[in-house]
């Protein structure tokens, strides 16, 4: 089995300078090496599942090292501390929104630690908090999910979306469109929260991604349940 460090040395040699100058367009980080998520997934397909490597990867702080590590992690082997690890150690909203949401949405403490992060002043666990919700609610079914707290959540969202920082305000755009495809209870909710905030406007970087409208998209399912997925990882 491949050591770290051997991990590092072959993503090295997969980067790419245009790869790099597309992330970093997006606001990524200089410790990287721009590697293709694709060419990760190749790595990831070898190597399977790895929970320690997942989680020496992880730990150099290299944002393509950091994808893959949890593109082979093994969620539900993850303690509250390692994922809370990981969301204060994410490098940037790549990370943050995806490697540790999808890891902390499939573990054993998602819910907890989502309703937590979703209240920190900080960015990028803020982001990480509502992206662990959408991918909690496209995970679980509807009787395993507390309605309830989702319906509030739905509310803070249509209060405070427009006022919150920038990446937090697509993640709670995101959260609304996850709860409107996935949990049939709430549709018709989320969708009137949806009508509700309207265009959500985000700095993307300097590229040409635009924000999805959370009607529209929630709308594309022409109202028939949408199935839960097996997993949120990709």
């Amino acid at each position: 089995m491949a050591t770290a460090s051997e991990i590092l040395a072959e993503l090295k040699n997969l980067g790419t300078e245009q790869t790099r100058k597309t992330f970093k367009n997006h606001g990524g980080p200089d410790k990287m090496f721009g590697v293709k998520v694709g060419d990760l997934k190749v790595i990831q397909k070898r190597i399977k599942k790895n929970h320690a490597l997942a989680l020496e990867l992880f730990k150099t702080g290299n944002s393509d090292a950091m994808y893959l590590a949890a593109l082979i992690s093994e969620p539900k082997k993850m303690s509250r501390d390692e994922l809370q690890s990981w969301a204060e150690n994410a490098s940037w909203h790549m990370i943050s929104e995806y490697s540790v949401a999808w890891a902390a949405a499939e573990s054993n403490f998602g819910w907890e630690l989502a309703n937590e992060w979703i209240n920190s002043p900080e960015e990028r666990l803020a982001t990480a908090g509502w992206n662990t919700l959408s991918g909690i609610v496209a995970l679980r079914d509807d009787n395993e999910l507390d309605i309830d707290a989702l319906n509030t959540l739905l509310k803070r969202v249509e209060a405070e979306i427009h006022f919150a920082q920038n990446r937090v305000r697509y993640t709670m755009n995101g959260f609304v469109i996850s709860v409107g495809t996935y949990v049939e209870p709430l549709r018709e909710i989320a969708i009137d929260t949806a009508e509700k905030i309207g265009i959500v406007s985000v700095n993307m970087g300097n590229t040409a991604c635009k924000v999805p409208l959370a009607s529209d998209y929630i709308l594309k399912s022409d109202g028939k349940p949408v199935k839960k997925k097996k997993t949120v990882m990709c």
